[in-house]
């Protein structure tokens, strides 16, 4: 299993950045919420990053951040860039 986070746009949520995880290599990029079991309780802070407490908690858990730099859209999945 890995254990890797992003921070990606989401539709729907204008624009905004949206904490997104992944378990496996070929696995597609999906929101923290889909994952109850790592999502903590979001912050109760108007205009507040949609899993900015998760992305806390995994962080102290050993997961490592994905720059959404090196990912791009395609068919509506989020993938790695070829080098």
């Amino acid at each position: 299993m890995i254990k890797q986070m992003c921070w990606l746009s989401s539709n729907g949520n204008n624009g905004n950045k949206v904490l997104h995880l992944r378990t496996q290599p070929n696995q597609a990029w999906q929101p923290y919420t889909a994952f109850p079991q790592y999502a903590a309780p979001d912050y109760q802070i108007p205009g507040g990053s949609q899993g900015w407490a998760t992305y806390q908690k995994l962080r102290a858990q050993g997961w490592t951040l994905e720059l959404s730099t090196q990912l791009h859209h395609t068919s509506g999945e989020q993938t790695r860039k070829s080098a």
